[in-house]
């Protein structure tokens, strides 16, 4: 196998989960917790993809992930144009610099409403960057609604 092959193979076996409390420097940089940069050193050399999500949080990608969902976004038909835009319009590659950190653009910064207190999330296959406030407010929100039964079945066993 190659290796671009073994770090698909890597990235494909990446699972992450749970939730870092970080701060956002002045600069608008985060450290990247150890549980997260262990993986994403192994997997993809601590190459990253950030980009919008219309949740109001960014998808924090590990580079071949990116590039796999890229090739995707890049299949669908023109009816996509738009949601696709949103997503590959607003990507930027970062890397993780030698002291564990990460930059965020200014203007990702801004879409998603990044202060002080942010929150890197595992969500399976992807990273979650929220703004602390507009998670917990999108976590409210959530969980006055009705728990879809897929979800009720699972949770209930």
């Amino acid at each position: 196998m190659s290796g671009s092959g073994k770090i698909c193979l890597i990235v494909s076996e990446i699972v992450f989960q749970g939730t870092s409390a970080i701060a956002l420097d002045a600069k608008g940089r985060i450290t990247v917790p150890v549980r997260q940069r262990e993986a994403l050193q192994a997997a993809c050399e601590g190459r990253l993809t950030l980009t919008k999500h219309p949740d109001g949080y960014l998808w924090v990608l590990p580079r071949p992930r990116w590039e796999a969902t890229r090739e995707h976004l890049m299949s669908m038909s023109m009816d996509a144009d738009p949601w696709r835009r949103v997503f590959l319009g607003s990507a930027e590659d970062v890397e993780i610099d030698g002291a564990a950190r990460i930059l965020i653009p200014p203007v990702l910064r801004q879409t998603a409403g990044l202060s002080k207190d942010v929150l890197l999330i595992g969500n399976g296959r992807v990273l979650e960057l929220w703004d602390a406030e507009r998670h917990a407010a999108h976590e409210a929100r959530l969980m006055a609604q009705p728990m879809p039964a897929e979800i009720r079945g699972f949770v209930l066993r």
